[in-house]
């Protein structure tokens, strides 16, 4: 008979438990984010004249998330809610161009706190606002000719063993889009509410190239992560909101709020998946930090979606809150709303306000240029004039069935047989607002309905 010494057997027991302790190897982590993409512009999420095949690559190595939303659909209100978990009446970044209070915590400095190395290449946070979220390192350059180059030199140099979370955001689709483009204006697939000229063709076409190039770039960067970071990190890709056309950008419909989330983690998330869970760009902070090993706070509005990446069937958010403040001079219309699975309600806080952006008052080529062939169109098309009207004109409420109506196009809020719903919805929505502390801020002088020359198209703006 053998015997084991009392030392071995301790030695043994005391062994298995530093095994059973030692904290899981936390995973690299490569977020790409796009400017300005409405996810039904890649053929991932359906589109038939938009190829994206490396969005579909990384959608079939993991999970495509069919609704997710954004906290307010302009640049820097989107990626301080993101970067901060909390919705901007919260944080402090409601307008466009304005950034978080200081002294708000950002999401590098939880990441650091569980070990992390945060690096930024491109558009992450919005313009100088990225100097102040504690990046171990950035380059702001966004283009995507120079971020493939950057982050190539990024990780063949690098020496830290550090995790790495890698944020990579380009400018794209953002206006301007480029002039040469290898996409056919007259095949692209108009979207409703848009009015079919020549000129917004082409402008279409231009915007697709900025969509196909951008998907070239996701290819690159995930053979770089395979490469340089190895094949169990964390691939995401995901756009701060929608594309800027009319409806879309600097409104709360889904063309505006609604974006792309497609989220690989090998291992975790199950191939070639989807879900219909809800969820915002505010959970993403909470999620990431409970991807690296820790305790999401409590005192912010985002909540983590782990469990949706472990399994797609799960639920998450019954309702989505949205908040829009306004771009500058160019876009003076503070909107608020709320969606469910199925019912979506608008609250336009000043209908008296005519709704503009910087396409429609700037003309700029690449950008709003079509909007002369609008203007043009709509003076013997009642169609063209009605698309018109609408985009200037809204009314104080707006309320949709989603399911039927996923475009928005038939406002339910003034049927009788809506009231109780729209009157429950809109109750719903004030009580949030002031949990958020929502003063309903007009941040800059509005152009009134009832002065149709400051909103005209080709108007001197600065009458």
């Amino acid at each position: 008979m053998r015997y084991i010494s009392i030392h071995g057997v301790i030695l043994f027991f005391l062994t298995a438990l530093i095994v059973q302790a030692a904290p899981a190897k936390k995973p690299n982590i490569l977020i790409y984010l796009s400017d300005d993409h409405l996810l039904l512009d890649s053929s991932v999420y359906g589109a038939t004249d938009i190829p994206t095949p490396n969005m579909e690559k990384l959608a079939a190595a993991g999970l495509t998330f069919n609704r997710a939303f954004v906290a307010s659909p302009a640049c820097a209100p989107s990626r301080a809610a993101m970067l901060t978990g909390l919705m901007p009446a919260r944080n402090g970044a409601e307008a466009n161009h304005t950034y978080a209070r200081p002294g708000t915590k950002r999401l590098p400095a939880y990441l650091h706190e569980l070990g992390y190395e945060v690096v930024a290449f491109g558009k992450i946070a919005h313009g100088n606002d990225v100097t102040d979220c504690g990046f171990d390192s950035f380059k702001k350059n966004a283009e995507v000719q120079v971020l493939g180059k950057n982050v190539t030199e990024f990780l063949t140099q690098r020496k830290s063993t550090k995790p790495l979370c890698l944020f990579v955001g380009t400018s794209n689709p953002h206006v301007p889009w480029p002039a040469k483009t290898s996409f056919d204006p007259a095949k692209v697939i108009l979207p409703p509410k848009h009015i079919d000229t020549p000129e917004t063709r082409a402008h279409r076409a231009m915007y697709y190239q900025e969509i196909k190039d951008l998907d070239i770039l996701l290819g690159d960067l995930m053979q770089l992560s395979n490469q340089y970071l190895g094949s169990e990190t964390i691939m995401m890709y995901s756009s701060d909101h929608g594309a800027q056309w009319p409806f879309g950008k600097w409104n709360l419909y889904d063309a505006g709020i609604r974006c792309p989330l497609i989220i690989a983690w090998p291992g975790v998330t199950k191939p070639n998946t989807q879900t219909e869970a809800m969820v915002s760009w505010i959970d993403f902070l909470p999620t990431l930090i409970e991807i690296g090993g820790g305790q999401p706070p409590l005192d912010i509005d985002g909540q983590s979606f782990v469990k949706v990446l472990n399994n797609p069937q799960a639920t998450h958010r019954d309702r989505i809150y949205t908040t829009h403040s306004g771009d500058g001079d160019k876009n003076v219309y503070p909107i608020r709303s709320l969606r469910t699975e199925q019912y979506k309600y608008i609250w336009n806080l000043h209908p008296e306000y005519a709704h503009t952006n910087h396409s429609d008052l700037l003309l700029k080529p690449g950008a709003g240029a079509y909007w002369r062939s609008w203007e043009e169109k709509a003076k013997t098309d009642p169609e063209a004039r009605a698309i018109m009207d609408k985009y200037h004109q809204r009314p104080s409420e707006e309320l949709y069935d989603i399911t039927k109506d996923p475009w928005e196009e038939n406002n339910l809020a003034e049927q009788p047989e809506f009231q109780a719903l729209k009157k429950e919805m809109r109750h719903e929505l004030e009580k949030w607002m002031e949990e958020q502390g929502d003063q309903r801020t007009v941040f800059n002088t509005p152009r009134p309905l009832n002065k149709p020359e400051t909103y005209a198209i080709g108007a001197d703006i600065n009458k």
